[in-house]
C-alpha cells in the first residue's frame, strides 16, 4: 500500500519542480504534490484513487496513449540484451542504426543524417551549434544569428531558452543568450491590423522578418527557427500563406530554416509532420516527445542535405565532428522509439488524428464559440485552444490578476480533465492523446464546458465582466 503522506513529505522536502511557485509549495499553499501512479489509454490515475482525462498528453507527448505494452516489452528486451553503449567513435546497435534510418526515411525536406539527444531543448542546442558550424566550414564566420519568433517555444536551456520567445523563460536567467533575435507572432486574432486579411498578414510578418535580417545584415544572420504551429506560446495554426512567403524571404538570403517539429511530429497535425502539412521544407529538423510517446527521453537533430554535405566535404581539414553527449542514441530509447513509431504506423495515428482531430475542431466551435468570454477557438488536428476576452467584441483582455485561464483549468480538472492554462494569455490548451476517441472527445469538451459556464458565473458574480 502506498504512503501518501510519506511520499509527499519527500517530496516537498527534496524535489526542486520546474514551473511551480517554490515558496508556496514549500509552505504548503498550493496543497500536496499529486502523485501519479498509472495510466491507461487517455487516462491517469493518482495515489488517492482519483481518474483523470489527460487531455494533453503528458506535454504534448503521450501521443500513443498510456499503458502500450509493446512499448515496455521492447524497453525491457533491450535492457537485457544491452543496457548501454555509446555511439562516439562510430560505434551503433541494430535499434538505433534502424531508428536513424527510419527517420531520415520519414522527415520532411532533404534529411542526410540523424543526432540523438535526451530532449527537445539539448536538440536545439544541436541545431544552433550545427547552424555555426555549417557557416565556419563554408567560410561565413559572421553569418551566426538565429532568429526566432515571439511566443514560439524551443526549450529551456541555454540558447534553446534564448531562442524561446516568452520574457518569462528569460526574466532573472540571463537570457536571451547574444545573437539570438525575435521577430513577431504569426497569430491574426491578435496580430492583424483592421480589415487585414489572413493573407496580408501574412506578407507583413514576412516583410518584418525581411526588414530584420536587412537591418541585422544578411551576412551575419544563419537560421530561422520556428515550430509549423506554435505550442507553448498558445497553440496557434499559422494564417494562410504564412509559409510560402517566410520561406522566400529565407531562400533570398541563404538563413537555413530550423523545423521544430518536437510538438507537431509524428501525426499530432492530421499529417506525419507539421512541415508536411504546411508545405514547408526544412533544412534542420528538431523531433522529440512523440518520438517515443514520452516512454522513454529522446530527441534527434535531423541535419539535411544542404548542411551535411558541407560538415563531410570539411572533414579532412577539420577533424572529427566534435560534439556528443554520453547518452546519445541511447539503446533503450531508441528501441521504445522504434516500438512507439511501430504503433504509429500499424494504428495510422497520423489519419487518426486528422479524422478524430476533424471531430475535435468541430465540437470545440460548437460549444465555445458563442460564449460571451471567448474570443478565438483555434487548432489542427489533436491541438487545440480557446482564447478568453473579457469583451469579444472589442477583444478586451480580461485583467491578469484574475487568472481566467488558470481558475478554468483548475475547475476542469476538478472534474477529472486534465487541460493546460496556457502561459501566453486566458488560453486553455488541449492536445489528447492520437489514440482518443470521438466519444472521448465529446467528453472532454463537455467537461471544458462545464468547467468554463462555472468560472463565468463566478466572474459574473464578481463584476468582472462590464
Amino acid at each position: 500500500m502506498i504512503d501518501i503522506k510519506t511520499i509527499a513529505e519527500r517530496d516537498r522536502a527534496s524535489v526542486l519542480h520546474p514551473f511551480t511557485q517554490l515558496k508556496e509549495f514549500a509552505q504548503g499553499k498550493i496543497g500536496d504534490p499529486t502523485i501519479v501512479t498509472g495510466g491507461q489509454g487517455i487516462r491517469i490515475q493518482d495515489a488517492e484513487g482519483r481518474s483523470y482525462i489527460d487531455a494533453f498528453a503528458g506535454l504534448y507527448c503521450v501521443n500513443i496513449g498510456y499503458g502500450r505494452t509493446e512499448v515496455a516489452e521492447a524497453i525491457a528486451q533491450q535492457a537485457h540484451k544491452l543496457a548501454y553503449y555509446h555511439t562516439y567513435a562510430a560505434h551503433t546497435t541494430e535499434e538505433l542504426a534502424t531508428l536513424s534510418d527510419r527517420l531520415v526515411r520519414m522527415a520532411p525536406g532533404k534529411p542526410s543524417k540523424v543526432f540523438f539527444g535526451l530532449s527537445g531543448s539539448d536538440a536545439n542546442e544541436t541545431q544552433a551549434k550545427l547552424v555555426w558550424y555549417y557557416n565556419n566550414l563554408r567560410g561565413k564566420p559572421t553569418k551566426k544569428k538565429i532568429i526566432s519568433r515571439e511566443r514560439g517555444y524551443h526549450g529551456c536551456s541555454v540558447v534553446s531558452g534564448s531562442m524561446t520567445g516568452m520574457s518569462f523563460y528569460h526574466d532573472h536567467m540571463d537570457l536571451p543568450f547574444p545573437g539570438i533575435l525575435h521577430t513577431g507572432a504569426p497569430h491574426y486574432y491578435w496580430g492583424a491590423e483592421p480589415g487585414e486579411t489572413e493573407e496580408a498578414f501574412s506578407r507583413r510578418r514576412a516583410a518584418e522578418l525581411e526588414e530584420l535580417i536587412l537591418r541585422e545584415g544578411a551576412e551575419t544572420v544563419g537560421a530561422f527557427i520556428a515550430e509549423p504551429v506554435l505550442g507553448t506560446g498558445g497553440i496557434t495554426p499559422p494564417p494562410t500563406g504564412y509559409w510560402r512567403e517566410i520561406q522566400a524571404v529565407l531562400r533570398r538570403y541563404d538563413v537555413l530554416l530550423i523545423a521544430d517539429e518536437v510538438i507537431c511530429g509524428f501525426g499530432r497535425t492530421g499529417a506525419d509532420f507539421g512541415s508536411t502539412l504546411y508545405e514547408i521544407e526544412p533544412d534542420l529538423v528538431t523531433v522529440a516527445k512523440g518520438l517515443t510517446s514520452g516512454y522513454m527521453p529522446l530527441s534527434a537533430a535531423i541535419i539535411g542535405e544542404r548542411v551535411y554535405a558541407v560538415m563531410e566535404e570539411a572533414a579532412d581539414r577539420v577533424g572529427a565532428f566534435s560534439h556528443g553527449y554520453t547518452y546519445s542514441g541511447h539503446p533503450i530509447a531508441a528501441a521504445a522509439a522504434n516500438a512507439v513509431l511501430d504503433i504509429v504506423e500499424k494504428e495510422r495515428l497520423s489519419d487518426r488524428a486528422r479524422i478524430v482531430g476533424s471531430h475535435f475542431q468541430k465540437r470545440l466551435r460548437e460549444r465555445f464559440a458563442q460564449l460571451e468570454i471567448v474570443g478565438e477557438v483555434r487548432g489542427v488536428g489533436l491541438l487545440g485552444a480557446i482564447e478568453f476576452v473579457a469583451d469579444r467584441h472589442t477583444k478586451r483582455r480580461f485583467d491578469p490578476q484574475l487568472k481566467v485561464g488558470a481558475r478554468i483549468s483548475k475547475a476542469a480538472r476538478d472534474r477529472g480533465l486534465i487541460a493546460r492554462a496556457m502561459p501566453h494569455g486566458d488560453i486553455l490548451g488541449f492536445a489528447p492523446p492520437l489514440v482518443v476517441s470521438e466519444a472521448e472527445i465529446d467528453e472532454i469538451v463537455e467537461l471544458a464546458h462545464a468547467a468554463t459556464k462555472q468560472v463565468l458565473d463566478e466572474l459574473t458574480k464578481e463584476a468582472a465582466i462590464l
